[in-house]
This record gives C-alpha cells, structure tokens and sequence, in this order.
C-alpha cells in the first residue's frame, strides 16, 4: 500500500473494532479476529495509544500491539 494509514480513533462494540482513519475512513474488523482484545476488559480496551506515527495501536496493559495496514488488508481480504 502507498502512503502511510494513520488512526485518527479507536471504538469497540460487542462484535467489531473500528478504527476511524485520519482521512475520514473508518476500517471494521470482527472482535473475533484478535482474540487478546476479545478477552480484554473494556477498561483495558480503552486505555489504547497510537504508536509508530500512527500507524499502529498499543494496548501496553495487555502487551497487545495492532498494525492498521494489516487491519485493513486483513479486511480486503476477507471480502474478497
């Protein structure tokens, strides 16, 4: 992909993840997909921090680290 993919927010449901990119874009991905963030607290789950500039996501309390390009292929790809 060109171009770097920077988060803008994190938000949860029961069931997906969303992350709304700083282009206005907003990427979904199943909860179940990522199975330490399904088993997290929702404390947990909101104490996240953009790492990499913004590129990534780290939840540091469960040592947990996410790639918004993988996010977001993983997503194209499951459509496909």
């Amino acid at each position: 992909m060109n171009g770097l993919i920077k988060g803008k927010e994190v938000h949860f449901d029961d069931e997906y993840l969303h992350v709304k990119l700083e282009d206005g874009r907003i990427i979904s991905t199943p909860m179940k997909w990522y199975e330490t963030l399904k088993n997290a607290s929702i404390s947990e789950l909101k104490d996240y921090k953009f790492i990499c500039m913004g590129t990534g996501i780290e939840w540091e309390s469960i040592d947990y680290h996410l790639s918004i390009e993988s996010m977001l292929e993983l997503s194209l790809k499951d459509v496909a």
